[in-house]
């Protein structure tokens, strides 16, 4: 893959998904700046990719306050002069039967999952239709297209995202920046982990490959989609899942 020595920023960095996006865009010359709400988190990573011999840096921030969000990006502009790629990653979950959720826990995953990557769109999306260039990719989920029972919130947050990412590719498109989803299935991340044997069983019973995915098997698509080669691909969901949602 082709990348030109682009500077890239990912959300969620700090584990799982993000982590193996961020490792794999700069084994491929990719300047990554590492975000996630844990200094530590997006710290150690970004001091991995240094180690070999990679380019990276760490910020923290909490993708869930607009401000922090419109303060860092502003920053990070002013210190790399553009940023090229935008993943937008971060999410977390709170999980419950609608009856029982509580306000809260609708508000925060909202909040981090879909309003956070329209932060970080308003603040980097514009600098890159000036430059004429840009690749945005958003994590979703397959259960933002089919829905889960118990996951009322992360599917209509990771449903949104699927919508938003279709508007700003028509927004953007003649800025040449293009702006695609991937949609993971059941992935080996510590939200799986924590899944009980049944769940799980269950869970690979509805898989036609009949296993979890890897962490890299979303980082690689995700790689494409920011790279040189995908530059007629916009507003496209791409499911990485074991062909659970098809």
């Amino acid at each position: 893959m082709t990348f030109n020595q682009r500077t890239a920023l990912v959300t969620g960095a700090g584990r799982g998904i993000g982590k193996a996006i961020a490792e794999v865009l700069a084994k491929n010359g990719v300047t990554v700046i590492c975000v996630s709400k844990s200094p530590d988190s997006c710290g150690g990573v970004a001091a991995a990719i240094t180690a070999a011999g990679g380019k990276a840096k760490a910020v923290p921030v909490d993708v869930a306050n607009g401000a922090e969000v419109t303060k860092a990006a502003e920053a990070l502009l002013a210190e790399f002069g553009k940023i090229d790629i935008l993943v937008n990653n971060a999410g977390i979950t709170r999980d419950g039967l609608v009856a029982r959720m509580s306000e809260e826990d609708w508000n925060a995953v909202i909040q981090t999952n879909l309003t956070s990557a329209f932060h970080w769109t308003k603040a980097i999306g514009w600098p890159m239709c000036r430059a004429r260039y840009g690749r945005i990719v958003n994590i979703a989920s397959v259960v933002g297209l089919v829905g889960n029972a118990g996951q009322a919130n992360y599917a209509a947050a990771k449903g949104g995202m699927i919508a938003f990412t279709k508007s700003i590719a028509k927004e953007f498109a003649r800025r040449n920046v293009t702006a695609n989803v991937v949609a993971p299935g059941f992935i080996k991340t510590d939200m799986t982990a924590v899944l009980n044997e049944e769940v799980q069983k269950a869970a690979i019973g509805m898989i036609p490959m009949q296993r979890f995915g890897d962490p890299a098997d979303i980082a690689n698509m995700t790689a494409f989609l920011c790279s040189e080669e995908s530059n007629y691909i916009t507003g496209q969901v791409f499911t990485v899942d074991g062909g659970m949602a098809m």
